[in-house]
């Protein structure tokens, strides 16, 4: 018997006993974004909560990499292609690629639903309707993230259609970061940014600015800015780590619920935000500030970008584009 012929029998014989042969080494790969409403994922990376869960499951070679993206829509392609096994991202970015891709992404769960703000330096505008032709809006992604999204419904409900057509013209791609940037010179065009915690507050700081509307005054409530979705190709074939990330998740959430404090010195460590401790955590305890696996509003945005034709048909309900862990939960 040959060297060839022997090892295939010896794993031939170990199989038919049952024993597992040697597991091979698995990546999750996950595409994120900056921001507090990404604070439970955050918490996940810098704690490294993934393995930790994999290595009590069992998975002793689980390899995770987190890959920073300024927009939702950069990383889009990214997790067809399958260069990306997860991603961090707004509602927005689910539901397009739930609709591109005829179901086959779909939403892990909620993260975080504080509320988006929108800033503005222009003494003359007080409602969106007051936006003028010199004006530019700062948004992640122009026409299709959340922030764009919301600000066509706002438009909308104050002026009809025109007025959807009218604000997307004023919208520029920019990540969060260097929004707040661009509000610091003031011989910038952009003359308003529709941001999230904490860079709404940085820019409240400056003289001169202030806060026309949050995402909760335009959907009457709070909505999931940040979801954890993929392929049902990786959930289907990859059921422990699925289960090791829920699991990860639900010890970042509970941190959060418990111990405000530790969960924004995490916060300050992984992103090197110079927001002082004391500041950061009285935005956690804010009111508005929502970390749940439940997803919300996630209707009113489906239904709405089928409204303005930017996907051929809403789901018949939010259950539609998640997968079935987080379908007992009381979303919307």
């Amino acid at each position: 018997m040959n060297g060839f012929t022997s090892k295939l029998g010896t794993a031939l014989f170990a199989l038919a006993l049952g024993a597992a042969l040697p597991a091979q080494a698995v990546d999750l790969r996950i595409a994120k974004q900056p921001g507090l409403t990404y604070l439970p994922t955050i918490i996940m990376e810098e704690n490294k909560l993934i393995e930790k869960h994999a290595a009590a499951m069992g998975i002793k070679d689980l390899n995770v990499s987190w890959r920073m993206f300024n927009s939702g829509a950069s990383f889009n392609d990214s997790l067809i292609s399958g260069n990306m096994d997860m991603a961090v991202a707004g509602t927005t970015n689910l539901i397009l690629l739930w609709s591109k891709t005829k179901g086959a992404m779909k939403g892990y769960a909620g993260v975080g639903a504080i509320p988006l703000v929108l800033v503005t330096r222009n003494p003359n505008i007080k409602t969106v309707a007051d936006f003028g032709g010199d004006d530019r809006i700062a948004v992640p992604t122009v026409k299709l993230s959340s922030q764009a999204i919301v600000l066509q419904m706002a438009a909308e409900k104050e002026q009809g259609l025109p007025g959807r057509a009218r604000i997307n013209a004023l919208t520029v791609s920019m990540g969060h970061p260097d929004g707040v940037i661009a509000m610091q010179n003031k011989s910038a065009q952009i003359t308003s940014h529709f941001t999230m915690s904490p860079y709404a507050e940085m820019e409240l700081k400056q003289p001169g600015t202030r806060k026309i509307f949050t995402s909760n005054d335009v959907l009457g409530g709070p909505m999931s800015i940040a979801i954890i979705f993929g392929s049902v190709k990786f959930h289907d074939e990859n059921p422990k780590v699925v289960q090791v990330m829920y699991a990860a998740l639900d010890e970042a959430l509970d941190m959060i619920a418990k111990d405000k404090s530790a969960a924004a010195a995490v916060y300050l460590a992984n992103t090197k935000d110079k927001t002082p401790l004391p500041e950061l955590v009285k935005i956690l305890n804010g009111p508005d500030m929502v970390f749940s696996k439940t997803p919300s509003n996630t209707m009113k945005m489906a239904n709405y970008f089928a409204h303005a034709g930017y996907i051929d048909r809403a789901p018949t309900d939010w259950k539609e584009m998640f997968f079935p862990e987080v379908q007992k939960l009381n979303g919307n």
